[in-house]
């Protein structure tokens, strides 16, 4: 783990300590937030740029971007279209 990494994790640990409340709201957006990170890192691997995708998908590159950004609630329909324009299988677990 880098400087940033860890100050970030402490700074994390005392604000959750503070606050209980903040830890269950941060906890209940990771799934979004790791999706997100994994459709990103799949794109950059694929070395696409948002516009690409958002052609390959039959939509906007405002569209990526909003979802990138987590300012997008996707629809299961956005996000196997975004899956198969990276070349990938969208999974779902419930566990």
């Amino acid at each position: 783990m880098n400087k940033v990494s860890e100050s970030y994790e402490a700074v994390k640990k005392e604000l959750f300590k503070e606050d209980k409340s903040l830890k269950k709201e941060y906890d209940a957006l990771a799934p979004r937030y790791e999706l997100i990170s994994k459709a990103i890192d799949a794109r950059l691997k694929k070395k696409m740029t948002q516009e690409e995708v958002a052609i390959k998908m039959g939509t906007t590159k405002s569209s990526i971007s909003r979802f990138e950004s987590g300012n997008y609630n996707p629809t299961i329909d956005f996000l196997t279209r975004l899956s198969y324009a990276l070349g990938k299988r969208l999974k779902i677990n419930m566990v």
